[in-house]
């Protein structure tokens, strides 16, 4: 280099830059997984099932796990027994490949044994009825549907921005007498659920009496 000749410049060295490259497509591939929306499913209200179609096209898996409780607040509201009472949690979390999909909490007063709740199956079909009323007594099925952001927990469980609405269906069965058999509570968020409820009209008769 003769004298007041700019130095020349520095070059990376080629291993250096094979491993930000590498790097960087990581970062890409892993950025479009995260982004990439997942297949919608479709809640059929009234027993609470997963439409047994959209459940399998889906591929949904689901995890369950069943826990003794105690019933407070809220949850003592909607199932009509005193703070305090046992009760048995099913959770159920459903995913489509390695991400959660939606969630289901149902409470049973003195439940039915875990497996006898949740049973067995394909994958589709334990999608399908992980989310539906457990109680084969079940006359009367009360749903409320609400649009709304997700508790810290719901979006933890979810894997969902704080800031993505959710769909929340609380859910209430009851026998013939009207005493609650279980209360669920589900989550499903905004951007991969829809539901469909029918109503059935009964038409009552009149007796005439001659």
């Amino acid at each position: 280099m003769r004298g007041g000749d700019p130095p020349a410049p520095r070059r990376a060295p080629r291993c250096a830059a094979g491993v930000r490259r590498r790097y960087v497509d990581r970062a890409v591939a892993q950025a479009c997984r995260k982004s990439s929306p997942l297949a919608p499913i479709t809640y059929v209200g009234g027993w609470g099932t997963l439409d047994p179609w959209t459940a399998a096209e889906t591929a949904l898996r689901v995890t369950d796990q069943a826990t003794a409780i105690e019933a407070h607040g809220h949850l003592a509201a909607l199932l009509h027994v005193p703070n305090g009472s046992p009760l048995t949690e099913y959770l159920s979390v459903s995913y489509e490949g390695d991400s959660p999909h939606s969630l289901a909490r149902i409470y049973v007063p003195n439940g039915p044994e875990p497996t006898e709740a949740l049973g067995n199956g394909p994958s589709y079909i334990r999608a399908e009825a992980s989310f539906a009323v457990l109680s084969a007594l079940s006359a009367e099925v009360r749903e409320t549907t609400s649009a709304r952001l997700p508790t810290p927990d719901e979006a933890s469980t979810l894997r969902i921005n704080p800031g993505l609405a959710v769909l929340a269906i609380t859910r209430i069965a009851a026998d013939t007498a009207g005493h609650v058999l279980e209360a669920a509570l589900l989550v499903f968020p905004g951007d991969r659920v829809e539901a469909i409820f029918t109503t059935h009209h009964v038409l009552n008769e009149r007796l005439t009496h001659g």
